[in-house]
């Protein structure tokens, strides 16, 4: 399949798999900072993102992974070096787990590891943010604009949404809103066919899972699942970032991908020894969708008086 993509820099090629809803944009903090380092960073739109069009029938894990696949081998690509955030880190760990379509691997927050209570936690919280954010479009420059709105919209999201580029949140909330995917791919990831593991031994390229300490979206308890299915891999923890290191820690987590992804030996990055598990409450996020409800209810209100 072909897909919208982008490409900087020049050497070693890496690929970098957005979240759902989100778009190669997703990436811009650590994009230049990636190829200035000397990677040729390729990074896509996936399939009802961004510039690309959906896929024409199911949506899914294993679908999307299919359509990378085939991105990779139509680009001669096939083997190279894979970030992914959260939806796009599950994508990376389905590819490292099947074999002969990515190098080294980090894997930012990855979803698919939700149990229980968790599940349904994670679908309607994150389908209420986001049928906010659709109603919200007309105030979006403004919410975005400035560090109370930026919480309001990203506190289930960032550990420190206030302090998140305004350019960056709002081309998230475009995207959000835009992506004709959104809606069957979160039921997926929720509800839909739940990560296959890969046995001790079979993934022979570094694979790091790296997990913020304070994700509210796919919380810290979720680790050891993740490495239970995938024994192979190293945990690295964010100890200051939610769900997206690249936007709360994007230093860190440029060291930790070139480090990963260049074959470096890993002990001071990757505390896999370390059992301990953060746990996280979603009161700040609570709140944060408190808030922009009362916004957008007082916007709605206004404007139709």
């Amino acid at each position: 399949m072909d897909m919208h993509y982008i490409r900087r820099g020049a050497g070693k090629p890496l690929l970098l798999i957005h979240g759902i809803g989100g778009s190669w944009r997703s990436w811009q903090l650590i994009l230049d900072t990636l190829a200035d380092a000397g990677r040729e960073v390729v990074a896509v739109d996936l399939p009802g993102h961004g510039a690309t069009p959906p896929l024409a029938g199911e949506v899914s894990t294993r679908t999307l992974a299919d359509a990378l696949t085939d991105f990779l081998r139509l680009n001669n690509l096939l083997g190279i070096d894979a970030v992914g955030s959260s939806m796009g880190a599950r994508l990376v760990l389905e590819l490292a787990r099947r074999g002969g379509v990515l190098g080294a691997v980090v894997s930012l927050d990855p979803g698919g590891f939700w149990r229980s209570w968790e599940v349904p936690f994670f679908y309607y919280s994150v389908a209420a943010s986001v049928r906010l954010v659709r109603l919200l479009q007309p105030l979006m420059p403004a919410l975005t604009g400035n560090p109370v709105g930026r919480t309001a919209l990203f506190a289930q999201f960032s550990a420190r949404p206030w302090h998140l580029p305004p350019k960056l949140a709002l081309d998230e909330m475009r995207a959000f809103a835009a992506s004709p995917s959104f809606n069957e791919l979160l039921y997926q990831l929720a509800y839909g066919e739940q990560q296959q593991g890969a046995p001790r031994g079979s993934i022979q390229a570094p694979l790091v899972i790296g997990w913020g300490r304070h994700d509210r979206v796919c919380p810290p308890q979720q680790a050891p699942r993740a490495l239970a299915l995938f024994p192979d891999a190293r945990l690295h923890w964010f100890a200051r970032s939610g769900h997206f290191p690249q936007w709360d820690t994007p230093e860190e987590t440029v060291r930790l991908v070139l480090a990963v992804t260049s074959g470096e030996n890993l002990p001071s990055l990757c505390l896999e020894d370390n059992t301990h598990v953060a746990t996280s409450r979603s009161w700040t996020a609570v709140l944060g969708v408190g808030l922009a409800l009362s916004v957008g209810s007082f916007w709605l209100l206004n404007r139709n008086k």
